[in-house]
């Protein structure tokens, strides 16, 4: 059977399991993992599903109630389901890629409906927001982090702007830790696995008074390679990763609470470098049959090994001025430092070598005031961020070594507001706004020196400078956009289970400057650097469904959804010729707003609670994002030449949960058996089809089995991820006609086992 038959056998499986849900409860399938309240929970039969309380519009609802497309995840259910971190989460989400970035171990690449960032480079900010509670996180380095002292994990679909603090046109994903309770609280978490895992998190926490809560945790996440580095002998895909955080939460009244945080994590994890897809063009090297291996000799980045750090620190003030007001303020600092070895070519040989080093730093502000009456609910904000980003890289290809210095200035601010009124018993109204100015400023130098030995700024002060092909300060690269972008959405309870909405939505991201921009070797004029890229702006209609039914034991949301995507920002590294040979020698970076396209899509996910004992869950998304309009090479429209990267057509997944009282055995608790599959249709790296590094369909399958003692106290887990060991690609770079020939390939993981251990003090 070819790939595309497999591929369409695969998704009439997943599909008709979901419909066999669908038959047995005569709805739509979808599901939603969510947090759940022991009071909820208590109120509920046996059987039913115990209702999600989120809070996506900066207050607390249940999901089914709240008029987004939101999934969100409990500590519980993380746990349960063995997922390590935030990537596990994507085989369950419709329309969603979350996967570490090419050549890097902690950075994230994400794309939500086809909206997203795939170059961490300075200059560009992602099309999906991750937050740490309600703190922006900038830059994706380091956020590729274990999940671990949350309460539960909330992912928003389609645009967001009047809710959150900066606007994100793709979607959000929200970290929302948990609150430190009167009592003294020792959790332990161990866990051990295939490729040599041994991981361990303890968290504390105690109140020093009545009005005075302290705790900390301390985490270790350490893991053998999957593959090997043949030309040194170390690991490639281990992991070792450190992290801390301190808390401290003091409530001098009953309407006051401030919280101090700090955070930091190191990963100490070794190059991640790819698998060459094709024998090498000057030295025939073949190509390795592990897709893990690799025969990279870059290690380190001026003289220091690969390495992340991050450190954060924050503070959260809440103050009930009113019962039904509430003023919130969140302040926020946090800094990053990358050391990147890239080796391009994955050879053992200076062909193709990139030393990297990435500084991130912002500073943000934002205030709220949260109004909830009976009849009218809303909030309105004003939220600053003042954020540098910073890069520098050798590119040691071709007898040269080129240096390129970035460094990206971001100042921005926004008033956002969303109010909600009831028109009636069961009609809601919901209208929101936001003005943002986002401010830039970029400083580029790009210069080449003779020989591979490196430049003078990634540590080699003798190099010999040859040419210098851009120099370009703050006062030549500066802009400012400014956009007011409305929101409003319409709400039907149509029953006292069937919830309706339809919004409308205008996102914004703005423009900016490519830090490896360059003026030789490209078509690129000074003028033309000089305004950089412009904004990107969608505008996305959503009709949703949110239901129950047989008595709470089946919740089903549907989504329907099209955007209108215009100015895409299309970022992409293309190999030049920069001393006029005819032959390419060097690559630059090239971004331009090619792009309008037109999305649509659906997502339906459910939750069955089949018996007390059994229970079914499913996800099924379709998406077709298609550009219509994408100017390239000569002015000319290739539009139809074009896909959207990062985005399946088709995603899916089926998880089936058996639970048995332990009863009979005293203080037994209950034993849990879950399996799951997840489907991902064909994925395109890059815009322009690439048959060698496109993925094309593949299933994963997961299984679970969890003992949790009846107290809850002690949960001992087995997990199994990839049990069809399946090799499917994540990433990937493509020069083939630079030295000897960049065609890398990254993965996800392989088949793995790992044994947990929870225990409550």
């Amino acid at each position: 059977m070819n790939s595309s038959k497999q591929s369409k056998a695969k998704l009439v499986f997943l599909t008709r399991s979901a419909a066999a849900v669908l038959a047995i409860y005569g709805s739509s399938v979808s599901y939603a993992f969510a947090q759940s309240t022991d009071n909820t929970a208590k109120a509920n039969d046996e059987t039913s599903v115990a209702k999600v309380v989120v809070s996506a519009r900066r207050r607390e609802e249940t999901l089914q109630d709240v008029p987004v497309s939101v999934t969100a995840y409990s500590a519980d259910q993380i746990s349960k389901a063995g997922v390590a971190d935030v990537t596990g989460l994507a085989l369950t989400l419709p329309n969603t890629t979350l996967s570490a970035s090419r050549g890097t171990n902690s950075t994230l690449t994400s794309f939500m409906r086809g909206v997203g960032q795939q170059d961490p480079l300075a200059g560009f900010e992602s099309g999906v927001g991750i937050y740490l509670d309600d703190i922006y996180l900038a830059r994706p380095q380091g956020a590729v982090a274990d999940i671990y002292d949350v309460e539960r994990v909330e992912v928003l679909r389609g645009p967001q702007g009047t809710l959150y603090g900066r606007n994100t046109i793709g979607g959000a994903v929200k970290y929302v830790t948990r609150k430190m309770g009167p009592a003294t609280d020792m959790r332990l978490k161990a866990s051990v696995g295939s490729y040599g895992q041994m991981d361990g998190v303890f968290t504390a926490s105690t109140a020093l008074s009545d009005t005075v809560r302290v705790g900390g945790t301390l985490a270790k996440f350490k893991r053998n390679g999957f593959g090997t580095n043949l030309a040194t002998g170390e690991d490639n895909y281990n992991k070792d990763v450190s992290a801390a955080r301190l808390s401290a939460e003091f409530m001098p009244n009953s309407d006051l609470f401030i919280r101090i945080s700090a955070d930091t994590s190191q990963d100490d994890s070794n190059p991640k470098h790819g698998h060459r897809l094709t024998v090498g063009k000057i030295s025939n090297a073949p190509v390795l049959d592990n897709v893990y291996d690799t025969r990279a000799n870059l290690n380190t980045a001026l003289g220091h090994k690969q390495q992340v750090t991050q450190t954060g620190v924050s503070a959260l003030v809440e103050y009930q001025v009113q019962p039904d007001l509430m003023f919130k303020s969140v302040t926020a600092s946090r800094h990053d430092t990358s050391y990147a070895p890239i080796d391009f070519d994955s050879l053992n040989k200076v062909d193709f070598d990139v030393p990297a080093l990435y500084k991130n730093k912002q500073f943000s502000q934002e205030f709220q005031l949260t109004y909830t009456g009976k009849a009218f609910q809303g909030v309105a904000g004003v939220y600053y961020i003042d954020a540098n980003a910073y890069d520098k890289f050798d590119v040691r290809l071709l007898g040269t070594s080129t240096f390129t210095e970035g460094d990206i200035d971001t100042k921005a601010w926004a008033a956002f507001a969303d109010a909600s009124f009831d028109l009636s018993k069961d009609l809601s109204l919901s209208i929101g706004g936001r003005y943002t100015v986002d401010k830039r400023e970029a400083s580029i130098l790009r210069q080449i020196y003779l020989g591979t030995a490196g430049s003078p700024g990634m540590g080699n002060p003798a190099a010999v400078l040859f040419r210098t092909d851009t120099n370009l300060s703050k006062a030549d690269l500066s802009r400012e956009d400014k956009k007011f972008t409305p929101r409003i959405s319409l709400g039907w309870k149509a029953s006292a289970d069937q919830n309706v909405y339809a919004s409308w939505t205008e996102g914004f991201k703005g423009g900016g400057f490519d830090p490896r921009l360059n003026l030789v070797g490209t078509k690129l004029t000074v003028d033309k650097a000089k305004q950089g890229f412009l904004p990107e702006k969608i505008s996305t209609f959503e009709l949703g469904l949110k239901s129950a039914f047989a008595k709470n034991t089946v919740f089903t949301n549907v989504a329907v959804f099209h955007s209108d995507y215009q100015d895409v920002q299309i970022p992409g590294s293309v190999a030049i010729d920069t001393n006029g040979d005819g032959k390419d020698d060097s690559f630059a970076g090239v971004t331009t707003n090619a792009g309008k396209a037109k999305i649509d899509g659906i997502e339906i996910e459910a939750t069955a609670r089949v018996t007390d004992a059994f229970s079914l869950s499913g996800m099924l998304s379709y998406i077709d994002a298609k550009y219509t309009k994408y100017v390239g090479a000569g002015n000319i429209d290739v539009a139809s030449q074009r896909v959207f990267q990062n985005t399946p057509k088709q995603t899916a997944s089926i998880r089936a949960s058996y639970d048995w009282d332990m009863a009979m055995l005293g203080n037994g608790g209950k034993l849990t058996l879950s399996s799951s599959v997840a489907f991902r249709g064909k994925t395109y790296q890059f815009e322009t089809p690439t048959p060698i590094l496109d993925q094309d369909s593949y299933n994963l399958f997961d299984a679970s089995l969890v003992w949790t003692r009846t107290d809850g106290r002690v949960r001992v887990g087995l997990h199994g991820k990839n049990l069809n060991d399946a090799r499917y690609k994540v990433a990937g770079y493509l020069f083939p006609t630079l030295g000897e020939g960049s065609t890398t390939a990254f993965y996800g993981n392989p088949r793995t086992y790992t044994l947990t251990l929870d225990y409550r003090f």
